[in-house]
């Protein structure tokens, strides 16, 4: 097979230079930036087919895809909601390219919402769904062509009929019912007339929309004169009388929380009482079937605590812990286990509260005293995993369901009963792989630049007691930003990287949630370069290890870990052979124009601000390519209907690497059209990541 030689495209270079407060800021390949262009279409078409010469010499593209596709086979379960006796959950079984909503009652099982049926393309993705309290009727989103761009529906359960929408721009909406089905709470975006010039994505508020009437005569509950960028959230009890809101500023880790008594004002203008306002805190508040508040926060708890309280008096002068802070775990949800009322054979000695948290981005369950929140007991999980959503029933009872992955171990639902202390396997995926890779995952503390303790996941081929022997082709991947933690979970990609006799690491960055608040906050604004140090100790530990060495070493990461790459990449060349750059940002001085770019300000700050831009060019990846310069073989992959993070970032990147490098390792973009930067089908999702799977295994002599 003839060996691949890159001929990129022609991409001119402007001479454009502006100066912001002080700072001589290049942008040559600005251009780009209009996707509609003539310009910018024949640089992609160019683009596409340096792609397409590259790809075709990839040896192993068709294998990687294939084995990717058959470990997607075992499908996934969702953890149940339930209404009474119905439940609703969803499965995706061996053979769909999309999990599908379900009921299941005394009636039997039936489907709700196929989007393959709906769409045969399977473009259609169903981005949420919620029932109403008594089960009759279902609120769910869909949208299609990976936009993201939601519109909301209403279905009667019982006969699948249509009884409202759809309505508009309810991009990330959450729906809080009312009893009884006949309204119910919600958030939707101005329309694009009423705001300025490119601000159509922001400008929410909520809305009390009354089922089958029209969505403009709903009435504006919240969000008046309020920062264009704030997001909503609301949900009620389930006895209809408190209403519970909360506002955030983009994604700022901190939010404003109300409470209105709903039986003592119209739900249409509720009077709201302050519960946390003006404090920099993450909290969320249940109201229990007991009359008490429950307070799940962080503040003044870095790694979060549970607090009772009185609805009348709901502020934190009046809080009183029932679950404190673990210094060394963060806490992550919880469920109560009360009697239902009926007479019954199921009934508890005592109320109990059901704990879920991650200690080292690791979860584990234990069951609590409701009263006083005395530990009773540790739940016994399958292996060293991870746990999420855990579910009660609305009503009361013995029972919590929570779903449960590990690496290894497809998507799972246990079951707590209460009454008897016992754990099981209530619901697995429906398929199985007839020959599971053989994987042995170890957990590694590695220090950073500024001797912060740092933690990763090493996987690497064989079962447990096998030795490592020789440097392997090692992907590391990280993430680290926006309060989300890399916790372990069932991944065909990483299986099928492992099985092929590559070893795959997961760093737990600062930026993330791994070890609380804290963790976070240590790597976002003017300390995001801790971040991009932690990644460098890890690839620095697997070389000095033996793991591997540069020359077989790959850094993948996307969305926000497409910045923690493309950092990387900038400030140590030679580090690595590959990188797999994803639905990036790259271009920190611009980042806010585009997407959703406003509401990462209090993650990245802002290049509006003389004091934050040189947090931004520092590292701003863009900024950073330099002629001469070695650089690693990098793929970007970029959707072009990605609403979120505009591909632009990865069109300059590209040009600006390629005019710069003066190593003959290929940079290559591959643009994919009708997908967005969410879900996707299985098909698609197979075919990325056998490229991309591909691309690292030629660049790091995987099996050489």
């Amino acid at each position: 097979m003839a060996s691949f030689t890159p001929q990129y495209p022609p991409a001119p270079r402007l001479d454009l230079t502006e100066d912001l407060f002080g700072h001589r800021v290049a942008d040559p390949y600005r251009w780009l930036e209009d996707a509609g262009s003539a310009q910018t279409s024949q640089w992609l078409a160019a683009e596409e087919e340096l792609w397409a010469a590259y790809r075709a010499e990839l040896p192993d593209r068709d294998r990687f895809a294939g084995r990717v596709r058959e470990l997607m086979q075992v499908g996934a379960v969702g953890v149940p909601a339930w209404r009474g006796t119905a439940r609703f959950y969803s499965r995706r079984d061996p053979g769909q390219e999309h999990g599908v909503l379900y009921v299941a009652d005394d009636a039997g099982e039936r489907a709700l919402i196929d989007p393959v049926a709906i769409d045969p393309s399977g473009r259609t993705t169903l981005d949420a769904w919620q029932p109403d309290k008594e089960g009759r009727l279902l609120a769910y989103q869909l949208s299609s062509g990976g936009d993201e761009e939601s519109l909301l529906r209403v279905m009667d359960v019982a006969s699948g009929e249509l009884v409202d929408g759809p309505i508009d721009r309810c991009r990330y909406s959450g729906v809080a019912w009312l009893p009884g089905g006949k309204a119910f709470y919600y958030v939707r975006r101005l329309p694009p007339e009423a705001v300025p010039d490119g601000e159509s994505q922001y400008h929410r508020r909520l809305y009390l929309h009354v089922v089958g009437t029209a969505p403009e005569t709903d009435a504006l509950v919240f969000g008046e004169g309020r920062d264009k960028t704030t997001y909503y959230g609301a949900s009620v009890s389930r006895d209809g009388r408190w209403l519970m809101l909360w506002a955030s500023i983009g994604t700022a880790p901190r939010e404003d929380v109300w409470l209105a008594d709903l039986s003592a004002s119209d739900p249409a203008a509720p009077a709201f009482t302050p519960v946390t306002v003006g404090l920099d805190a993450q909290t969320s508040l249940r109201a229990g079937r007991d009359g008490r508040l429950y307070v799940f926060t962080d503040l003044d708890a870095p790694r979060g605590r549970i607090c009772v309280a009185d609805p009348a008096a709901p502020g934190p002068e009046g809080w009183r812990d029932l679950i404190p802070e673990d210094p060394s775990a963060v806490l992550r949800g919880f469920a109560i286990l009360d009697n239902d009322g009926e007479d019954n054979d199921d009934e508890l000695t005592r109320p109990v509260l059901v704990v879920s948290r991650t200690r080292h981005a690791v979860s584990e369950v234990t069951v609590h005293d409701l009263a006083t929140g005395s530990r009773l007991a540790t739940l016994g999980l399958p292996g060293i995993g991870s746990v999420g959503g855990i579910a009660e029933r609305p009503e009361g009872g013995h029972e919590a369901w929570f779903g449960y992955t590990d690496y290894t171990t497809p998507p799972v639902v246990l079951r707590y009963d209460a009454t008897t202390g016992a754990v099981d396997t209530w619901a697995t995926s429906p398929g199985s792989v007839s020959d599971p890779p053989a994987v042995r995952a170890s957990q590694i503390t590695f220090q950073s630049a500024d001797g912060t303790d740092v933690r990763m996941v090493l996987l690497e081929p064989g079962g447990e007691g096998t030795v490592r022997s020789g440097e392997k082709s090692t992907v590391l991947y990280g993430y680290g930003g926006f309060d989300i933690s890399m916790t372990p979970g069932y991944s065909p990609s990483i299986l099928a990287w492992v099985e092929a006799g590559g070893a795959y690491a997961i760093a737990a960055l600062r930026g993330g949630s791994e070890e609380g608040e804290e963790w976070h906050r240590a790597g976002m604004l003017d300390r995001k370069q801790n971040v991009f140090d932690d990644f460098h100790a890890a690839a620095s530990w697997l070389i000095a290890s033996g793991v591997t060495s540069a020359e077989r070493l790959a850094a993948w990461g996307g969305s926000n870990g497409g910045l923690l790459v493309g950092a990387a990449l900038t400030q140590w060349p030679s580090l690595f052979s590959a990188v797999v750059c994803s639905a990036p940002l790259l271009d920190m001085v611009r980042y806010e124009r585009f997407g959703l770019g406003e509401t990462w300000n209090t993650e990245y700050g802002s290049a509006s601000s003389a004091t934050e831009l040189p947090w931004l060019l520092g590292y701003s990846p863009y900024h950073r390519v330099a002629d001469g310069v070695a650089y690693s073989a990098v793929l970007f992959t970029v959707f072009t209907n990605d609403t979120r993070v505009h591909p632009l970032h990865a069109y300059k990147m590209c040009a600006a690497l390629q005019h710069a490098t003066s190593s003959s390792r290929p940079v290559l973009l591959r643009a994919e059209g009708q997908v967005g930067h969410g879900q996707r089908a299985v098909s698609l999702a197979a075919a990325l990541a056998g490229d991309c799977l591909a691309f690292a295994a030629k660049e790091t002599g995987l099996g050489n």
